[in-house]
């Protein structure tokens, strides 16, 4: 059974969705990182990263949301072409989120909703790049029916991951300036796996509160003296 290290968060989400996808047989170990669960040496052990998700998959242990997409894909030979063209349009499309749109996102979170102090030159370069990411998606998106090609792949759900989170980033509007993306999120989010998901990260009490003891957990480096 694959263990998945998980906090309802977006690069643990797209993971999580992949596994109800698959119907692989999983146990859900819960790391509280408002609560800096992340960086029990246990834990650290297995993630040297000191970031969720990480699976443990019989003898294999895999960190990096990403790399678990393609480990599990290529596990189950399911959601990603395994040679040709597809298989060069998926890669393209799975890294151009887990390289741009993820980490923009993320920073862009981080200044407009965490950061001690107001500086609007990062929450405007990152929010515009989030924005950029989203427009380069959704012109894609205009031309084929998924990013990573004609099939629903992990491409897609490496975006949903985050997509989730667009509320967040843009208030009641969400997703309205891209249509063809949010229909994109919206066929994903209404798949049962998806669903299930969803359901699933409100089984567990995670802290919800982003206090100073949330802030120490997930940023130590700028506490450290």
């Amino acid at each position: 059974m694959i263990k998945l290290h998980f906090h309802p968060s977006p690069n643990p989400m797209k993971v999580l969705l992949m596994l109800e996808e698959t119907g692989l047989d999983y146990q859900i170990v819960p790391v509280d990182t408002l609560k800096g669960e992340q960086h029990d040496p246990a834990f650290v052990s297995i993630a040297p990263n000191a970031k969720v998700p990480v699976i443990e998959d019989g003898q294999k242990v895999v960190f990096d949301s990403n790399a678990i997409l393609l480990h599990l894909a290529e596990e189950t030979d399911r959601f990603a072409p395994t040679s040709g063209p597809e298989r060069a349009e998926l890669l393209s499309w799975l890294f151009f989120v887990a390289t741009g749109m993820s980490p923009f996102s993320g920073q862009a979170m981080h200044f407009l909703h965490m950061a001690p102090e107001d500086i609007p030159y990062a929450k405007n370069r990152y929010l515009k790049e989030v924005v950029r990411h989203y427009d380069v998606m959704n012109e894609r998106l205009s031309k084929s029916e998924w990013l990573g090609g004609d099939a629903y792949s992990i491409a897609d759900m490496a975006a949903w991951g985050w997509l989730n989170m667009s509320h967040y980033l843009f208030g009641e509007a969400g997703l309205s300036d891209w249509p063809y993306l949010e229909r994109m999120h919206g066929l994903i989010s209404e798949r049962p796996a998806a669903v299930r998901a969803l359901a699933i990260k409100n089984e567990f009490n995670f802290k919800q509160d982003f206090d100073e003891e949330a802030a120490r957990a997930l940023f130590p480096q700028n506490y450290s003296v």
